[in-house]
């Protein structure tokens, strides 16, 4: 097959076609039909079938079953790849099979409408036929790849994973310029699981870039572009894995596949360090009967010159397919997390609530989120330690709400220490390895409460009761409106669950549909540690990047986090950037001084830029007595900005200079006449940046006023069609409002 692109004008070159090995084609029809395709398309075989939709063309080639995307008009391919499957622990390819026939239709989804190439590998009597379709829309700017296992023989077999795309060739991911050019922005399995960084190709751990969920890879010199991402959760975790040989300019890509299958892969070494692998470390490996089907999750792809507008995308993609409830007004408050970590009781979060009220719920400020350390056990939400809140929690709650705040409660739902209630009377609600018993994902001496922790099997008709009574006591007993769900990551594990063959997707989904059922539609959900996709439709919020702390090396730990999921806010979720920290308190092991004001400043200014959740993590009676941080809390600028609740588009997202080591520009057009633009210093030296209004996207030829928003709306020299910033401090941010007079 020519690596050369077809120049379709956008319809197929031929409806139908079978094929065998041989490739016979007696039919004196299909051999017009096959001169036909050519003169249509000259740069592909004759018996390739192909069609164009917007910026992308497909093509699936009948003698191994094979397809390649291209970008319209481009001479050159993208990717070029094979289908696959691990059956009983044994990989299958399209080219494997003597027999593979294409057809094409139209199709019509929650989308919109397209046509479809599918795709079906047959003549193998001993394993299921590999079916896959290839979809482009019509109005939308990407397709997408769903493949499914027809299991037409008389054996069972098992299933470990399902590849959508095996790539293959001379150029596996050809961006029009050297691999070595490339940079890659890999998901993570959760918001910090492993923290999100972005790579030079080939600069990764190992050479290897996996991503779960969603993997963009951008090449620097020829501003080309290409994505994957997931669609669907129904039951399986799409994980990319890109992986590079050598680096810097002579970095290449070696493989690159998209594979659907569990969740052990990326918990190990995470999770059951030390736990023999045949004992808790679980496979996935599920059935297929005769006659049965299995599916992928749905996989997008998009390629082009313009990342921001695919993230976008695919961003909207997954509001409109899963629904997403995106709809609400940004969250202010404060929490007890980096304020005291688990050292909190009652007397304390009595005289913060009060503070709160007094001092800063006239700004917005009105939730008020009660975090871990008030709980007896973990998995033990319904019941507080006694000797922390010895007037019980909804006493406290009462008050609190009678302030005028609303509260919010942390959990982790399905997350059981060994002292847990559940864990005690009910051993039979927990995961369990193949041996039966109860599979221990953190030792007592790694867990921060001391214990030995397991998991929830939300499958169990009694785990259900409890999950459904524990949350109903939440809210109509303490009168939570917000609730955190942590620790989900660590707790989507595959292993044996009361519903045979239950994937830790499954599991994760039916127990969410548990907790929303029992506390209703009013009250916010909000995912923490877990995927980012699977909780979608069901929870409010997520959190998009790693624990922040008192410390500016967690503000720019985040920051990575914060700018790559941008596209997230209000189509996956709402986002939750954690709180920000502002004051001058000590707290916490890793902490030897204060946040200086410019560390508090990038803290603030770094939550604002999210769009999402704006939430104070400071000791309160500490702040309220510090009239200059306080400022920074009220500032309009902020507050305007967390209220309008938009996300701020990380414009080197992508494109940052090497001496800023990750991305640092963020610009949000809060309307017509005004925008925000952050400019952030993560190193350890002082920078300089220079901005014309077309690097913004801002129109020229109109009068500006430009002013620091964090100086009192000072304003800074502007001339011509440019904004200077020289010598920017290091540990900094100038947040710069741009008016047009």
């Amino acid at each position: 097959m020519s690596s050369r692109a077809p120049n379709c004008p956008g319809e197929n070159r031929r409806s139908d076609v079978l094929t065998r090995t041989s490739r016979c084609q007696s039919s004196v029809r299909l051999a017009v039909v096959a001169a036909l395709a050519l003169l249509a398309c000259p740069f592909a075989d004759a018996d390739d079938v192909s069609f164009c939709r917007q910026q992308l063309c497909v093509t699936a080639r009948p003698s191994d079953g094979s397809y390649t995307i291209y970008r319209r008009g481009s001479g050159r391919h993208v990717i070029h790849a094979l289908v696959a499957a691990e059956i009983d622990h044994r990989w299958v390819k399209t080219a494997d099979y003597p027999k593979h026939g294409i057809s094409q239709s139209g199709f019509d989804d929650l989308l919109g409408r397209g046509q479809q190439l599918k795709i079906i590998s047959g003549g193998l009597t001993t394993v299921p036929d590999l079916v896959y379709v290839l979809r482009l829309y019509d109005a939308l700017a990407f397709g997408e790849i769903e493949v499914e296992l027809q299991n037409q023989s008389a054996k069972k077999v098992t299933v470990q994973r399902i590849r959508s795309v095996e790539a293959i060739g001379e150029r596996l991911v050809n961006l029009e310029g050297s691999d070595g050019n490339d940079r890659v922005l890999s998901d993570s399995f959760s918001e910090n699981r492993p923290a999100l960084r972005i790579f030079d190709l080939g600069q990764s751990p190992q050479g290897l870039h996996r991503a779960v969920g969603s993997q963009l890879i951008y090449n620097q010199a020829s501003k080309q572009s290409l994505l994957f991402g997931a669609l669907t959760s129904q039951r399986f975790l799409t994980i990319m894995k890109l992986q590079a040989r050598g680096s810097g300019t002579k970095a290449r890509v070696a493989s690159y596949t998209v594979d659907s299958t569990g969740t052990t892969e990326v918990q190990v070494p995470s999770l059951f360090p030390d736990a023999p692998v045949e004992q808790d470390r679980i496979e996935l490996s599920l059935p297929l009967d005769p006659g049965s089907n299995m599916s992928s999750e749905r996989v997008m792809f998009a390629a082009g010159t313009d990342y921001h507008t695919q993230l976008e995308a695919y961003g909207a993609a997954i509001r409109q397919l899963h629904k997403a409830r995106v709809n609400g007004e940004t969250l202010l408050g404060w929490w007890s997390w980096t304020a005291y970590y688990r050292a909190i009781n009652e007397d304390r979060l009595l005289a913060d609530a009060r503070l709160l009220a007094e001092r800063l719920k006239g700004f917005g400020y009105d939730y008020f989120h009660i975090d871990s350390g008030y709980e007896i056990a973990p998995g033990e939400y319904a019941i507080p330690d006694a000797t922390r809140f010895p007037h019980g929690m909804p006493t406290l709650t009462r008050e609190i709400r009678r302030l005028g705040l609303k509260v919010g409660i942390w959990t982790a739902p399905f997350y059981v220490g060994e002292h847990a209630w559940a864990y005690e009377h009910h051993k039979e609600w927990l995961v369990k390895n193949a041996q039966g018993v109860p599979i221990r994902i953190m030792k007592k001496t790694k867990a921060q409460e001391g214990q030995d922790i397991f998991v929830l099997d939300t499958t169990h008709p009694g785990a259900q009761e409890y999950l459904r009574k524990t949350y109903e006591t939440l809210v109509k007993d303490w009168g939570a409106r917000y609730i955190k769900l942590d620790f989900m990551d660590s707790t989507a594990i595959e292993g044996y669950y009361y519903r045979p063959y239950t994937t830790a997707l499954e599991a994760q989904r039916i127990g969410l549909e548990i907790i929303r059922t029992a506390v209703g539609e009013v009250v916010w959900l909000d995912k923490d540690g877990s995927p980012m996709l699977n909780p979608v439709g069901l929870v409010d919020e997520g959190r998009i990047s790693q624990d922040t702390a008192h410390t500016f090396v967690d503000t720019k730990e985040s920051a990575s986090g914060i700018a790559a999921r941008y596209y997230m806010h209000r189509n996956f979720f709402m986002s939750d950037p954690d709180a920000f920290n502002i004051s001058r308190q000590i707290v916490g092991r890793r902490i030897r001084a204060p946040l200086t004001l410019s560390e508090a400043q990038a803290s603030i200014v770094l939550a604002a830029v999210s769009g999402g959740m704006f939430e104070i993590g400071d000791d309160l009676p500490i702040l309220v007595s510090d009239a200059e941080r306080m400022a920074l809390a009220t500032n309009p600028d902020l507050l305007r900005m967390a209220k309008l609740g938009r996300a701020s588009k990380p414009v080197d997202l992508l494109t940052y200079r090497p001496e800023d080591e990750q991305p640092s520009i963020f610009l949000l057009r809060e309307d017509d006449r005004q925008s925000m633009l952050a400019v952030f210093n993560w190193t350890d030296q002082s920078k300089s940046h220079a901005f014309t209004l077309s690097d913004l996207n801002l129109p020229s030829g109109h009068v500006l006023r430009v002013y620091d928003a964090l100086a009192g709306d000072q304003p800074l020299p502007f001339e011509g069609d440019a904004i200077v910033l020289n010598g920017q401090p290091a540990h900094s941010v100038r947040l710069i409002k741009i008016v047009e007079e």
